[in-house]
């Protein structure tokens, strides 16, 4: 279990609640987010960051001590894609990114736009 963080309003004081390289990634995964959903709203839903568009909810992320997390993943993931995840995958529908490797921005990416897709079909 993870301890409790205070509650706040916005992704800024979200993020803020980290240091590090937490934090780092956790900039890193928003400036991402952003650049694909350029008109979506940012709120803090559950807790976490989410970035929604059209009031549906597209994606989440989180920060912990030694990784990031991505939530959720997208429902229909051909061969190829799961492939790509799978070495992420930390539980039904979330993704975890360690501190210590690279971000995967290509599939972070490719998820965000898969999401997207979903949402509007």
């Amino acid at each position: 279990m993870h301890p409790a963080r205070p509650k706040v309003a916005t992704v800024d004081e979200y993020i803020e609640l980290f240091s590090g390289s937490t934090q780092e990634r956790l900039r890193q995964l928003r400036e991402l987010i952003v650049s694909v959903l350029p008109d979506s709203q940012e709120v803090i839903s559950y807790a976490i960051p989410a970035y929604k568009v059209d009031k549906t909810a597209i994606i989440y992320f989180a920060g912990y001590e030694k990784h990031i997390s991505l939530y959720p993943l997208p429902d229909d993931i051909d061969a190829n894609f799961a492939a790509a995840i799978e070495p992420h995958i930390a539980g039904k529908g979330t993704l975890r990114f360690e501190l210590n490797q690279p971000l995967p921005i290509a599939l972070i990416k490719k998820i965000v736009e898969h999401r997207l897709a979903e949402a509007k079909s």
